[in-house]
């Protein structure tokens, strides 16, 4: 196990490396933000005087190292319009993106499970193909379409629940969540529910193919055979042995809502981490780009190397094979 654990460090170090150098490059090669710090009648002396203090005179490879060893020390720069500390932007943002996103997977994982065992249990009933349909609307329809409809119901003509924004926060073990009072748990209902419903809809046709396949296996005859009830063949055998694709997914599907929650939040005017590089990139703020486009990058390794930690229990052969 020790050995499996070090082999998966090794790889997720690597792959940051390499995707900070990607997402280095890339965001450097757009535009040039002395254009939108400074006024376009300023002076040259003025212009040259920034580009010499932000270091853009410096070749790319020197100033990839330079913002490495700042990184490395824990100092992600100054955003160049909010002249603010990057790190603590985005830390500010952070707890709004993340209790979205966990709320968006904990929907989709708890509805989407449950409907995809039923529909694979009873294939042929029209429930079960309702739940099917409901699942390829998930695929199919843009979320923004999916907020704005939403906003319309619930918010215009109901009246039920707020438009857009956050709400009222309540302070828990240091992040500001939204969950911790009814009029703030309010707030966050209808983009939670738009941002999982792709993540249902792949979550309803993965447990539900699982099912199908695992239902016709001996040992679910031979479990049935033996006297074991339903719920006990569901539970015991065909859950556990859909288990590891389902996991994958929502390791993936964790981080994907992580990073690409951008539209959820712009709809909803939801104050996380894909407002502000929506923000950051209209006015080329590079620091605030760089940091969050590696920090997702980290939180997917991250989730990447925990789901195969899981791996590693759900199935010894994993280990063994890594070992070999």
């Amino acid at each position: 196990m020790i050995g499996f654990f070090i082999q998966r460090i090794l790889q997720a170090l690597l792959v940051i490396i390499a995707m900070s150098v990607i997402v280095f490059v890339g965001v450097y090669a757009i535009g040039n933000p002395i254009d939108v710090m400074i006024d376009p009648a300023s002076d040259q002396a003025l212009r040259e005087a920034l580009i010499q203090r932000y270091g853009f005179d410096r070749p790319l490879i020197e100033q990839y190292f330079i913002f490495m060893g700042n990184m490395l020390r824990g100092d992600l720069g100054e955003s160049f319009i909010y002249r603010l500390p990057v790190i603590g932007l985005i830390f500010s943002r952070m707890p709004a993106t993340l209790e979205l996103a966990v709320s968006a997977m904990l929907i989709a994982t708890l509805l989407g499970i449950p409907l995809g065992l039923w529909a694979g249990y009873k294939p042929d009933a029209i429930s079960s193909k309702f739940i099917m349909g409901l699942s390829v609307l998930g695929f199919s329809v843009p979320t923004f379409w999916v907020g704005l409809l939403l906003i319309m119901a619930f918010a215009v003509e109901l009246g039920w629940l707020p438009s857009g924004g956050r709400g009222p926060v309540t302070d828990f073990l240091g992040m500001k969540l939204s969950i911790g009072s009814m009029e703030g748990l309010s707030y966050i209902i209808l983009p939670a529910f738009n941002l999982a419903l792709f993540k249902l809809g792949l979550l309803i046709r993965l447990t539900r193919s699982g099912t199908v396949e695992v239902m016709s296996s001996d040992y679910v005859r031979f479990a049935r055979a033996q006297g074991l009830s339903e719920r006990k063949v569901v539970g015991l055998h065909v859950l556990k042995n859909i288990s590891i694709p389902i996991v994958t997914v929502f390791g993936l599907e964790l981080g994907s809502t992580l990073a690409f929650a951008v539209v959820t939040e712009t709809v909803f005017n939801w104050p996380g981490m894909g407002k502000l590089i929506i923000d950051s990139i209209t006015v080329l703020d590079r620091p605030v780009m760089v940091a969050y486009l590696i920090l997702v990058v980290f939180l997917f390794v991250l989730i990447n190397l925990v789901v195969d930690l899981i791996y590693g229990q759900l199935d010894p052969r994993i280990r063994v094979r890594a070992a070999s």
